[in-house]
């Protein structure tokens, strides 16, 4: 019997090398496998090699050249802006006169299109107004009428003549602003031309305990914004 046992033992013992130098041989080919690597990227592009993603530009530009001149559109962005001319008689004002004064907007050359909405008249910065109490500028009237043809800036654009001009303003100046907006085609595509009138009634609307003759040898400056925003 003990040789039996001697016999088993030993081949045990090989069983067991074997399956050992199995394991070490499974290890040592793990380790060294190998892959082979690449990558591939892509860009947005514009179909020439450049960016492909961005953001437009939206710009409007205004003319107060007179008589209208189509080299004359800049960009006044801040208060007081581009100076609207109301005449040689602008300063001597006298109770129920009117005085006229034309602007004209489009988008630039690179812009994209949008609507502007015509502001009430606020004071204009800089210029020295002598109106103390804002007496004047409260009585002061306005009226504005627009259209995408060019037209005669005076009493009869406000005639209401059909396909003539269309009134978008009328009342107090200081509480006055478009009652619709305009639309601007991209890239200078249209122009929009406004008049603008201002009157000092023959009755304004004064402040209790003011007479008329108060306003004598006053002036302002208003200011009117044009609220625009891209579509």
């Amino acid at each position: 019997m003990t040789p039996t046992r001697s016999t088993t033992a030993s081949r045990r013992h090989k069983i067991f090398a074997v399956l050992a130098g199995g394991t070490l041989v499974g290890v040592a080919v793990t380790a060294t496998l190998a892959a082979w690597n690449d990558t591939e990227w892509v860009f947005g592009g514009n179909g020439s090699g450049g960016p492909g993603i961005g953001t437009s530009t939206f710009e409007v530009e205004q003319n107060t050249v007179v008589p209208f001149a189509a080299a004359g559109f800049v960009n006044e962005e801040s208060n007081p802006g581009g100076e609207m001319i109301f005449g040689i008689d602008g300063l001597s004002l006298a109770p129920g006169d009117l005085l006229y004064a034309p602007v004209a907007l489009r988008t630039s050359a690179d812009s994209v299109a949008g609507d502007v909405l015509l502001q009430p008249a606020v004071a204009a910065d800089g210029p020295a107004s002598d109106d103390p109490a804002g007496l004047l500028f409260g009585a002061l009237e306005v009226r504005v009428a627009t259209d995408d043809a060019a037209f005669t800036c005076d009493a009869s654009a406000f005639a209401g003549v059909t396909g003539g001009p269309t009134l978008i303003a009328d009342g107090l100046l200081a509480a006055t602003g478009g009652s619709a907006t305009q639309s601007l085609l991209e890239s200078s595509g249209s122009t929009q031309f406004y008049c603008f009138e201002v009157e000092l009634p023959a009755a304004p609307t004064l402040p209790t305990g003011t007479a008329l003759d108060d306003l004598q040898g006053r002036s302002v400056a208003p200011a009117w914004e044009f609220a625009s925003e891209s579509n």
